[in-house]
């Protein structure tokens, strides 16, 4: 008989297995909470509190509490699959990828520099990161159809936008908000992540790049195989590419610009540009409104137009409900009163420390932080206010706490199975989690030790 060969489970078994994981934590390590002001902990203040440990019940019930948590993002995720369900059928997009293919002429290579500095743009200077969800199904055939693998795809986007937001220099939702915790400006200590994000940018563009080079001459050494997932793009058969699809790609592209550009804060970033302030919310109207002006341009019934929408939905839904379920870990271990014990454990191991010691501290306490916590805000609401204080004692300025924060965050986001970025590109690329974590291992080695090379030098600086 022969003997079976061991598979990764799915992504859904394993945050699964996280959840079962998390909720006999919530046994056995003791429940407590800080004093909170505004909905910020005060340092020094943690008690403990009556045990809430969570039994089969709050199990079960983890991952449909984190899909209402979520929802805001899980029906984002769905307008957009109904949006590209409706434009696909237009068959603009196949048709623009094939004209984008022929006019490269075998330098599609340059597609991977040029749109991972345009991601680590909006990872550095907004924390580009959920926003990211949209492009995958848009890009991934793009680089599919050019030779390349699905990882490439994935790649392009996750780690390009992932190194800007490692790096990031004026993210108002993770460094301004630690940043305004920590009690300093969003400019102190600026020069240090400018620095971080070019040479992270560059080792990511160069690491895709490599990878790239090695499939595209040898496809055998893909850690997916070439064309491997559900969605691909066939440039055998040429689509004709008519005035038509040309004005349908215009709206594409433009519902893409507004998106990145309602939820930029101008203001935070001292820009003088009008504030949108778009969310969820409003993104998800955006892609529903422009699958309706795709469908009617191009003539499809209103009956057609609704079918179509609602079968693109259907193709991401496994996507929304993967966002769902990883959510239900941090909701798990807030109901399980554990969150604030283990901050707590992170506050005791900093005190006393030096500085050399305090930031390589801060870091390596945060990086098990972040999968536990993995919303980046939240963590710095949660923590900051705590560790900040701490610093000042080892002669650590609140700067370097914060890029030591932002740092960990962004880097554990690469690749953790509680990021539910991480896990829905993966799932719309049909990448297993195992083959991404072979494949991106070695690039979290090199951001891992080049950050601590830069907090160390920042330290000795301070």
């Amino acid at each position: 008989m022969e003997k079976r060969k061991f598979r990764m489970p799915t992504a859904y078994t394993i945050l699964f297995l996280l959840i079962i994981l998390v909720a006999a934590a919530t046994w056995l390590i003791p429940a407590g909470a800080y004093d909170y002001v505004d909905g910020v902990p005060q340092a020094g203040t943690y008690h403990p509190a009556d045990p809430s440990p969570q039994g089969i019940g709050a199990v079960l019930k983890a991952a449909f509490s984190g899909f209402y948590d979520a929802v805001d993002v899980c029906v984002f995720i769905l307008m957009v699959g109904g949006f590209l369900g409706v434009v696909m059928k237009t068959g603009a997009v196949d048709a623009g990828v094939g004209s984008i293919i022929r006019h490269l002429g075998g330098k599609e290579k340059w597609l991977i520099p040029i749109l991972m500095l345009l991601f680590g743009l909006g990872g550095t200077t907004y924390g580009m990161w959920e926003e990211t969800m949209a492009f995958y199904p848009l890009l991934i055939p793009v680089f599919l159809a050019a030779g390349y693998d699905a990882v490439v795809g994935i790649s392009v986007i996750l780690l390009g936008a992932g190194a800007g937001v490692i790096s990031s220099t004026v993210n108002p939702f993770a460094t301004g908000i630690a940043a305004g915790f920590a009690g300093v400006s969003l400019g102190e200590g600026i020069l240090l992540r400018v620095l971080q994000w070019v040479i992270f940018e560059s080792a990511a563009i160069w690491f895709v790049m490599a990878y790239a080079a090695r499939v595209k001459k040898n496809p055998a050494r893909s850690v997916v195989g070439v064309g491997a997932g559900k969605i691909q793009a066939n440039m055998e058969q040429s689509v004709e590419y008519t005035p038509r699809r040309k004005v349908i790609m215009v709206i594409f592209t433009l519902t893409f610009l507004i998106m990145i550009y309602g939820v930029i804060p101008f203001d935070e970033m001292g820009l003088p540009l009008p504030v949108l302030g778009w969310w969820f919310p409003e993104l998800s109207a955006l892609f529903l409104a422009a699958g309706v002006i795709v469908g009617l341009l191009d003539g499809q019934r209103e009956d057609e137009i609704a079918e179509t929408f609602v079968a693109g939905c259907a193709d991401l839904l496994g996507v929304a409900l993967i966002i769902g379920i990883s959510r239900g870990i941090t909701v798990l271990m807030n109901d399980g009163g554990i969150t604030d014990t283990v901050l707590h454990w992170g506050e005791d191991a900093l005190s006393g420390a030096g500085a050399f010691s305090f930031v390589l501290l801060v870091y390596l306490i945060y990086l098990p932080l972040t999968i536990l916590i993995p919303s980046s805000s939240g963590l710095a609401t949660l923590s900051v206010p705590i560790m900040a204080p701490l610093g000042q004692f080892a002669g650590v300025g609140g700067d370097l706490v914060v890029t030591a924060f932002q740092s960990a965050s962004g880097l554990v986001n690469l690749i953790t199975p509680t990021a539910a970025v991480v896990m829905g590109a993966l799932a719309l690329g049909h990448v297993p989690y195992d083959r991404w974590v072979k494949y991106v291992w070695k690039l979290v080695l090199y951001f891992f030790l080049l950050t601590i090379v830069l907090l160390l030098i920042g330290a000795a600086l301070s």
